[in-house]
């Protein structure tokens, strides 16, 4: 793919590494040319000098035939408008802007932009880590607005059915770890004692599926 990376501070070198490792096309764009020297000496992409939401910037970093892009610069402004003009105006496929402030991330995820928050996943992994807990926080998806979480299945739920823990919008149990089987359950599959449960959870429903599932 061929991908452009919008500010190159620590968290868009470190993007631009991992990517370029991987065999994608990397064109990274900043403002100060010094911050390309966190690219290291075995980068293989293309450096642009020039500010992320100018367009003529943009084209000289080839987005007119680019892929994806992400805009991780220090300003949640200037990221929101690079990925709007590069999502909008120049049809990238796929857009990403992390933003600082969680509450500005869930407004432009209404909006249509697929934003990352590190803060928001930052708070809710620590707290996770420091709380423990039989429900696993595996990954937070859209700023941390959504969580992949794994449990096993408590007792008082064994010869249930997925229908029973299953909340339309808000809780699906979406894969089952049964011995060294996982599979993909259907909503009149009954759960089995030592059963491996992987599930998708709205943030704010985190609590009801505790409750759900007796780990309050």
């Amino acid at each position: 793919m061929k991908i452009i990376i919008i500010g190159c501070g620590r968290m868009g070198s470190g993007l631009a590494q991992t990517l370029s490792r991987q065999g994608h096309t990397i064109t990274v764009v900043d403002k100060e040319p010094a911050a390309f020297e966190r690219l290291g000496p075995t980068f293989k992409g293309r450096t642009v000098t020039g500010v992320g939401f100018d367009r003529d910037v943009l084209i000289q970093a080839g987005i007119e035939r680019t892929d994806g892009l992400a805009a991780v610069t220090a300003s949640d402004e200037a990221n929101i408008v690079t990925a709007r003009l590069a999502s909008q105006f120049f049809r990238v496929p796929r857009v990403v802007a992390r933003l600082y402030d969680p509450r500005k991330a869930e407004i432009y995820r209404r909006l249509g932009l697929q934003t990352i928050s590190p803060i928001a996943w930052g708070v809710n992994r620590i707290a996770d880590l420091l709380c423990y807990s039989q429900l696993e926080t595996v990954i937070s998806l859209g700023g941390g607005g959504v969580d992949i979480v794994e449990a096993e299945v408590p007792l008082l739920l064994v010869g249930h059915t997925v229908k029973e823990l299953t909340v339309a919008g808000e809780i699906v149990v979406v894969a089952v770890t049964r011995g060294d089987l996982t599979f993909l359950p259907t909503l009149g599959a009954v759960f089995q004692k030592g059963d491996r449960l992987h599930l998708v959870v709205e943030a704010t429903s985190a609590d009801r599926l505790r409750t759900m599932l007796a780990l309050v």
